[in-house]
């Protein structure tokens, strides 16, 4: 691949001078990986560390074999009665396996994946919106209940035709076949079904919320996938010879794309960092090493990762071949941003996507002003701009310079629509644009500034987290009259839910008799309330719903307050309010008055010093 200036908004515009036919010119995610394996067979495609202890002894796969994978999974598939237009559903950790599954699943038909850690009841009911026709797991394994969670559900989906269980044997007569037994028996060279792609057709099907039995799963098409790769490769300057790491997980959106079908598209090598990836205590106390070791050009993560990482030592370590660090999911702060480049030399460059827009939407660029806290520029063939709606969601105008309103976007990296129609209202804005659901403002030089969000979404360590699952648990019970979740700040995770319950007329709620309902009842134990306040009144808009706003506020406050008591040994008093901002969408305000003898300098670095790994924007000041 070239190389490409990526400085501002012209170098976007420059890139667009080449219709997007040329740059992306195959037909499908199975033949974009095949133009990468060509270019050395025999380069390693993917280093698998089987733990963070045992990361200088990885399982080697190059080129050839890993296609071969690929490709013989896809005629497994096919063999089960896969066509073009039925879902394979993979369950499973970061493995090989993952990634022969993903895309032999898009070889031959739909690819589906789902988070090992739902309960039985969400998996069932995603794999029957799904339509799922075969199953790929995991199999009964150490640490692992995958396995048991298939069984309790493989009965509850009438479109399932068979099971393939990842180490694991095959019990052929219950419509089970052991991957590792049966998968030499399939051809590695060439796909048996003789297939003809079409850039346009659907190829996954992403689960991005929604309550239990109404998931939402977002229809995405090669083309989607193709050219976010494609953009990928461009932004981290990945070519044949560059290697980068990656510990989020498979199952996700993000992962696939960026750390995977990205270096795949161009040759590159991939370090696959654990089944459980970040979660693995080992890759993290060993990053810096295996980074070392392995070369590593560039690595993803979330905010989350990144706090963790700045704990970990790097004397000693040579950390020269790192260039580029792309961060995203969740918002990332400004004192993390500045400590990490410092500590390891490259560049973070922070980005903005969703499912809906295939991960990527806009990223600083790599060659010329990151502007911290800015989300940077859109992405090349894709349009984006801030729009004002009214309250039903309709177009009034576009926004201007500076002004905040609901970020839209449009281009080849869209995707077609929610499985369900039922799922769509809302969606498009003026015809073919995408409702991102997120607040912000452009400013003069084309960078995108996020301020909030307008759907309800929380965001835990880069995993998105439906309101409605918490709400829908919370009026079950007994005595509460209205319920709403929200997300509060956290310096680790970026923000957790808590919940507020308005109680009925004479009702008595214990919030820790609420708090236990929410951990027997909730599925998703992500979700789970970090806090539930019992509050008299529920703050309500003029037409009667929940102002949500405020209870975000409210979040907030609690949030500094909290943080703010470390300090009573050198402040008076400090007092916190927030209020809705013109530019930052949210502000808090931190009002201090030091003890005797103790500066305001002194004070305001203080205060400083505890806020600054938090996402919102505050202001300090003394009297």
């Amino acid at each position: 691949m070239e190389k490409l200036n990526l400085r501002n908004i012209d170098d976007v515009k420059a890139i667009e001078a080449v219709p997007l036919s040329e740059r992306v010119r195959a037909k499908s995610t199975y033949e974009l990986i095949s133009a990468g394996a060509k270019q050395n067979p025999d380069a390693v495609a993917l280093y698998f560390l089987m733990s963070g202890e045992m990361w200088e002894t990885p399982m080697e796969i190059p080129y050839r074999q890993f296609l071969g994978r690929i490709t013989q999974t896809a005629n497994l598939f096919c063999d089960l009665g896969i066509g073009p237009r039925d879902v394979v559903t993979y369950i499973l950790p970061n493995l090989p396996h993952t990634h022969f599954a993903l895309w032999g699943a898009e070889a031959a038909g739909i690819a589906n994946p789902i988070n090992p850690l739902l309960e039985p009841a969400q998996i069932r009911d995603i794999m029957n919106s799904a339509q799922t026709k075969v199953l790929i797991a995991l199999g009964e394994y150490p640490g692992s209940d995958i396995w048991t969670k298939v069984e309790k559900i493989r009965k509850d989906i009438p479109t399932l035709k068979a099971i393939v269980r990842v180490m694991g044997p095959s019990d052929e007569t219950n419509g089970i076949y052991g991957y590792d037994e049966v998968i030499d028996k399939y051809n590695p060279n060439k796909l048996d079904s003789g297939r003809q792609f079409a850039p346009d057709e659907v190829c996954s099907l992403y689960h991005t919320g929604g309550t239990t039995g109404t998931p939402k799963l977002a229809m995405r098409i090669h083309m989607n996938e193709m050219y976010s790769a494609m953009v990928c490769a461009v932004a981290l300057e990945l070519t044949q010879g560059t290697t980068m790491m990656f510990g989020l997980p498979l199952f996700h959106a993000n992962a696939p794309l960026l750390t995977g079908l990205a270096p795949f598209s161009v040759g590159a090598s991939v370090v696959m960092l654990s089944p459980t990836g970040y979660r693995d205590p080992g890759i993290i106390k060993n990053f810096f090493k295996i980074a070392e070791k392995y070369r590593v050009n560039s690595f993803m993560a979330v905010p989350t990762v990144l706090s963790m990482l700045l704990d970990v030592p790097t004397d000693g370590i040579d950390l020269s071949s790192l260039q580029y660090a792309m961060c995203g999911a969740a918002p990332l702060s400004v004192q993390v941003f500045r400590a990490f480049e410092e500590r390891t030399g490259l560049k973070l460059l922070e980005g903005y996507g969703l499912t809906e827009g295939t991960v990527v939407s806009s990223c600083n660029p790599r060659d010329g002003v990151r502007k911290v806290g800015s989300v940077g520029l859109r992405i090349p063939y894709q349009e984006m701009k801030t729009v004002i709606l009214d309250e039903k969601g309709n177009y009034v105008r576009d926004c201007k310079t500076d002004e905040i309103g609901v970020v839209v976007v449009r281009g080849p990296n869209v995707f077609k629509g929610y499985a369900d129609e039922a799922h769509n209202k809302g969606v498009w804005v003026q015809g073919d644009w995408l409702n991102t659901g997120d607040m912000g403002r452009m400013d003069e030089d084309h960078y995108l500034w996020l301020t909030g969000r307008k759907k309800e979404l929380i965001i835990r360590g880069g995993h998105n987290i439906d309101p409605a699952i918490i709400e829908e648990v919370l009026y079950k019970i007994d005595g509460v009259a209205l319920a709403a979740a929200v997300g509060r700040p956290d310096k680790h995770a970026g923000e957790v839910p808590v919940a507020y319950v308005m109680p009925k007329p004479g009702a008595n709620l214990d919030p820790a008799q609420v708090e236990k309902y929410c951990r027997e009842h909730i599925a998703e134990r992500a979700a789970l309330p970090k806090r539930v306040n019992v509050i008299p009144s529920m703050p309500m808009t003029a037409i009667g719903k929940i102002f949500k706003p405020a209870l975000r506020y409210d979040a907030i406050k609690e949030a500094f307050e909290t943080e703010l008591k470390t300090l009573a040994d050198i402040a008076d008093s400090i007092e916190v309010s927030v209020k809705e901002h013109k530019v930052h969408g949210t502000l808090a305000l931190v009002t201090a008055k030091p003890r005797a003898g103790v500066s305001g300098q002194t004070l305001r670095d203080r205060i400083n010093s505890v806020l600054g790994h938090y996402t919102v924007h505050y202001e300090v000041g003394i009297v």
